[in-house]
């Protein structure tokens, strides 16, 4: 009689969003990250083989979960019929809106990554890839009216001010919505709202109620 053939179970699909759904699983019912690479493939049932054919290390994984959830929120956008037909204040509204839906989807891991660093937001390796992909596609898809004789050469310097100007005021507002406690995170929408207006108003050189308006709002939330 021959021996029976041992069953052989079906090989678990590795790619970099299962590997990004299983690190931040890890992360939210351990309260920890993982110490390394042979740790978290050891505990998650996969190969370091088929984990380095996607990342080169944890830290990679971690920049790369904001990476995903910034795609995310640009496709969801894109995928709505009406968006192209927006005017730019509203394509960066939506832009924003869009993604701190996403971010609240996610923001019990979001806070354990951000925790200790709201000061220093701007200087977190795990937002380099972010910032990267957060400022192209603003170069990519605003455009502020300037007069035409100085456009051609003004643009050249508009753009990558006008990039990372739109990521700082998104920091700002990260670490506005990290310790926003309203309902549905309302003072977040409206911190949103204001700040978009005051962007836009800069951009064509009617500043000061905009300004004014958002002044306003900080101080009301300072004060209480």
């Amino acid at each position: 009689m021959e021996p029976t053939a041992k069953k052989r179970g079906k090989k678990k699909i590795v790619d970099d969003q299962v590997i990004v759904s299983l690190f931040m699983d890890s992360v939210l019912k351990n309260d920890a990250e993982p110490k390394n690479v042979y740790q978290f493939c050891h505990d998650n049932g996969i190969t370091e083989a088929d984990f380095y054919v996607h990342y080169g290390s944890l830290a990679a994984v971690k920049e790369d979960i904001w990476v995903q959830m910034f795609a995310n929120a640009v496709a969801t956008m894109k995928n709505d019929e009406h968006y192209e037909s927006y005017n730019q204040r509203n394509k960066l509204l939506t832009l924003y809106f869009t993604f701190f839906e996403i971010l609240t989807l996610n923001r019990s891991y979001v806070l354990f990554q951000l925790e200790g660093h709201q000061q220093a937001l701007k200087n977190l390796k795990s937002l380099k890839g972010l910032r990267n992909q957060f400022k192209d596609f603003v170069v990519d898809t605003f455009d502020f009216p300037q007069e035409e004789m100085w456009k051609e050469k003004f643009e050249k310097i508009s753009k990558p001010v006008m990039a990372e100007g739109a990521w700082v005021n998104f920091l700002f507002l990260l670490k506005f919505w990290i310790e926003d406690t309203s309902k549905g995170f309302e003072k977040t929408d409206v911190l949103i709202e204001k700040s978009v207006n005051t962007a836009m108003d800069l951009a064509n050189t009617q500043p000061l109620e905009s300004l004014f308006d958002l002044g306003k709002f900080l101080w009301k939330e300072k004060m209480n």
